[in-house]
């Protein structure tokens, strides 16, 4: 209650400071209004049942408030809109062609009185429902060649049905659709991305506009807003030189021997050595991992503790020669020296650990001091990443989808939620695991428990359900990577009803073949722009470019920025801005920042 007590307040302000015209305008803030009224009444029907109602209306309504708040989630919710037409096409087709080859199967593998004839249409063609989800399924490989084998078994030539089906459906079709959600969603983004440009610039003008409306006082002393307009004009160009990212010059050392040793600290060859020692100390965990791996009472040993010590002495000689070359903030200017550092003080304080807690089990067995170096250590091998170029870019690239696609990931999470409350309200408790597992352990199952084999039960899918949120969503996600994601329907159809398979075919449209192209579809866009501006790059240069990225500079080179006269016609035709009808011809005259 206290956070809808927030949202309503926010709405009240947000409706009294647009006043009530914009506000009949506003389709975000009219479903504003709608969901806080929903979830009011929502809330207090609960109250009155005690909480204890099973259906909770309100619940689907959440996202609502996280989606409205990001103006990138709307847009990107616009290009979805927009691409739809294009991609309900393609999936009007998809079925098109699932439904003609279904029909073409049930005329194939028909009931025939040999019933060793009859292990296709039992196991995959027995009715319409059965043969739709059998090719659906095939059409994202998870069930082959599963599907064919007993067709396959009984003629060769049955191969040809199965192999038409997937090259259409799955190397044309599916394939066609990325590239089509790519150019449409790319397209309508990159307008998107136009028109927030554009609106950005007219709303720093008119910032600016405002700003200068009041000329100096009479007696020569400047006003307020002149002085505010001094100041942020000084902000921003000390913003923009902030944004470009330098390191601080090297110390200065006046004996030769420590210009000799800073030189030498310095030099690129040190970082190599460096990358090699920690490909060479992986190597010697997997070495004495596999050796030590056949027993568990061998593993308390000092070879790998003695290995260890000697390559982690290596790693504070080497930060520490790096803080002598570059200086205590040259060496921290450095997102690499940063995280080698940090990992080397982690490692010496695990060694430390390993001299005091040893053959305290007590407390922590040598062994468990051993893991956790060892898996530092592997992290470490990340080092390597900056200095191989195609390797940075591809790095820098994921880096900058977790930067700057916050808004796909939301909307992602919001689909995840509508998704996972509707199917706890569907199938809540639907499948009960059998007494035994609960009761004891897996070792004591008895024969008596027999399942078919490729089924819910025979894979043990169990805590694979809708019984709670968390258990919800990693249900969805394994039906959004297709692997085996046939048990699930296969079981929920036979627990619940036929036409739970909407429900998941559903999720499987709108994560596995909308969204996941849609990723694709960025990761492509992100990609492709890194790769035109680095590829005459060095290695150097990639981590500048790092800097440089965004979700509007990935179309800089389509985007046209608005004139200075288009703003000013604009800005004095804008309803709520009333200003001079002549454009302020000093402020034409200035160079723009």
């Amino acid at each position: 209650m206290v956070c809808l007590l927030i949202f309503s307040l926010d709405l009240a302000t947000k409706s009294y400071l647009i006043g009530w015209d914009e506000f009949r305008k506003n389709k975000w803030l009219l479903g504003y209004t709608v969901v806080i009224t929903v979830s009011m009444i929502d809330w207090v029907l609960s109250v009155s049942m005690v909480c204890d109602e099973r259906l909770r209306v309100r619940r689907l309504f959440r996202p609502f408030f996280l989606l409205q708040n990001s103006s990138l989630m709307k847009k990107t919710l616009k290009c979805i809109k927009r691409t739809l037409p294009e991609i309900a096409s393609v999936i009007l087709l998809l079925a098109l062609h699932l439904c003609l080859f279904t029909m073409l199967g049930m005329l194939l593998f028909v009931k025939t009185e040999d019933p060793s004839k009859n292990r296709e249409w039992e196991s995959h063609f027995r009715g319409l429902p059965n043969s739709l989800t059998s090719l659906l399924v095939l059409l994202t490989t998870a069930n082959n060649p599963d599907v064919m084998i007993p067709a396959y078994s009984m003629n060769r030539a049955y191969f040809i049905f199965f192999m038409l089906f997937s090259v259409i459906g799955t190397y044309c079709l599916m394939n066609l659709l990325t590239a089509i959600i790519y150019n449409q969603f790319r397209g309508y983004l990159l307008m998107s991305v136009q028109t927030s440009i554009i609106r950005r610039r007219l709303g720093i003008r008119a910032a600016f506009e405002v700003l200068n409306c009041r000329r100096e006082q009479p007696n020569g002393e400047k006003s307020h807003c002149r002085i505010f307009n001094e100041f942020i004009c000084k902000l921003w160009c000390k913003i923009s030189i902030w944004s470009i990212t330098k390191h601080p010059p090297l110390p200065e050392y006046h004996s030769p021997v420590f210009q000799t040793l800073q030189r030498a600290f310095s030099h690129y060859a040190l970082t190599v050595i460096g990358n090699a020692v920690a490909l060479a100390n992986v190597i010697c965990i997997c070495v004495s991992s596999t050796l030590t791996s056949k027993s568990t009472t061998e593993r308390d040993n000092f070879y790998m503790e003695i290995i260890n010590l000697l390559f982690i002495l290596y790693y504070l000689c080497e930060m520490s020669a790096k803080l002598f070359a570059f200086g205590w903030k040259g060496y921290f200017s450095y997102r690499n020296n940063v995280f080698d550092g940090l990992l080397t003080v982690l490692l010496l304080c695990l060694q430390i650990s390993m001299f005091v807690f040893y053959k305290r089990h007590d407390v922590i067995s040598l062994w468990e001091l051993v893991r956790m170096i060892n898996m530092l250590i592997v992290f470490r091998l990340l080092r390597i990443i900056p200095d191989i170029k195609l390797m940075a870019l591809v790095a820098s690239t994921l880096m900058d989808l977790v930067k700057n696609l916050r808004a796909f990931a939301g909307i992602l999470v919001v689909v995840y939620y509508v998704f996972a409350v509707i199917g706890i309200w569907l199938f809540e408790g639907a499948i009960k695991p059998p007494p035994i597992l609960s009761n004891s352990t897996m070792e004591n199952i008895t024969t008596n428990f027999s399942v078919i084999c490729g089924t819910y039960e025979q894979l043990e899918y169990w805590p694979n359900n809708f019984d709670d949120f968390a258990a919800a969503i990693i249900l969805l996600y394994d039906v959004m990577i297709v692997n085996n994601w046939q048990a699930f329907i296969e079981a929920y159809s036979r627990y619940t009803t036929e036409w739970s398979k909407i429900y998941f075919v559903g999720w499987w449209l709108v994560s596995s073949v909308m969204w996941v192209n849609l990723f694709v579809a960025l990761i492509l866009e992100n990609f492709i722009y890194k790769w035109d501006r680095s590829h005459s790059c060095s290695v150097i240069d990639v981590e500048r470019i790092r800097y440089e990225t965004s979700v509007q500079l990935m179309f800089k080179g389509q985007i046209q920025e608005p004139t200075e006269e288009e703003l000013l016609c604009q800005l004095h035709q804008h309803p709520h801005l009333h200003l001079d009808q002549e454009p302020n011809q000093s402020l034409l005259a200035q160079p723009r920042p």
